[in-house]
């Protein structure tokens, strides 16, 4: 007998937490499958809670900033970014969580998951059709940014250390390099 793992759908996937079968466990749901989330470190919080509070000051209420809240994807997905800047669609987000096209940008913050940040995450978000994502490495200094996906795949990542970068739907936006890699 061959053993299969069993794969979730959103459905079932939502009926379990309001359930409360997971006993609020850190999880995500990542292309059906769970996936236990790692404690946050203090440096991972603190960078994440800067960035988050600089993206606020910057985009005031053209956009909601998330810190840690599921995204809904279709591809049975329901990653938990660490920052998802979204439209500011107020009591919308009380029903549901953003899909992709309420996303503007997503943003990791990764100390000790670049891999799955640059590879599963990636790809999921990329199927999802997620325009922009960045992946700020904490061990490296460094901020990954792709951008518009295509069949699925960001092309051509781009890498920076210093100087400045406008995310694609605020491009009047000039966020330096610096302000996100706070260490």
């Amino acid at each position: 007998m061959i053993a299969t793992p069993y794969k979730w759908t959103l459905d079932h996937y939502h009926q379990a937490v309001t359930a409360g079968i997971f006993n609020n466990q850190p999880l995500e749901l990542l292309k059906g499958e769970l996936i236990v989330m790692s404690p946050e470190r203090e440096p991972h919080a603190y960078v994440n809670s800067e960035i988050g509070d600089f993206l606020r000051r910057c985009l005031g209420d053209q956009a909601k900033i998330r810190e840690a809240h599921p995204i809904t994807l279709p591809n049975d997905s329901e990653p938990i970014p660490d920052l998802a800047i979204v439209r500011p669609l107020g009591r919308t987000y009380s029903s549901r969580h953003p899909y992709p096209s309420d996303i503007f940008w997503l943003i990791e913050i990764t100390y000790s998951s670049l891999n799955q940040d640059l590879t599963t995450k990636a790809a999921i978000y990329a199927e999802a059709g997620i325009g922009e994502y960045w992946v700020v490495d904490l061990n490296s200094l460094q901020l990954i940014v792709m951008q518009q996906p295509v069949n699925g795949q960001y092309s051509q990542p781009a890498t920076y250390t210093k100087g400045t970068i406008s995310p694609l739907t605020f491009p009047h936006l000039e966020i330096p390099v610096s302000q996100l890699l706070i260490l």
